[in-house]
């Protein structure tokens, strides 16, 4: 399960490599249990169903956003592709990461 995780955040990075921008204030938020059922995964999709990878923007994309206080992401992780993920997430991936360290104001992104 752990292998199949870690697969499924590095797909996540992978599809949004163009858009990534490490440090931005603009985010996208992706269901991971959902992509884990799109990549083949369904055994995941329960378990991480409405838990959030954090995707950093270079820039904002059409849609509503919202302004988020960045103390909201204390206690997450972010893997060296930039998508972002709570702590206990990327432990249970068991790929390696740093400590996120959030803007003071971030600004989600809905499309």
């Amino acid at each position: 399960m752990v292998k199949k995780l870690a697969d499924v955040l590095i797909k996540i990075g992978d599809q949004f490599r163009d858009q990534i921008s490490t440090g931005s204030q603009f985010y996208l938020e992706v269901d991971i249990g959902k992509q884990a059922a799109t990549y083949g995964h369904s055994e995941l999709e329960e378990k991480y169903n409405d838990i959030y990878a954090i995707v950093p923007l270079k820039r904002p994309v059409r849609g509503m956003k919202v302004r988020v206080d960045g103390r909201t992401f204390v206690n997450y992780a972010q893997f060296e592709s930039g998508v972002v993920v709570p702590n206990y997430v990327a432990r249970d991936a068991g790929l390696s990461y740093k400590t996120f360290l959030p803007n003071d104001s971030m600004i989600r992104n809905f499309t």
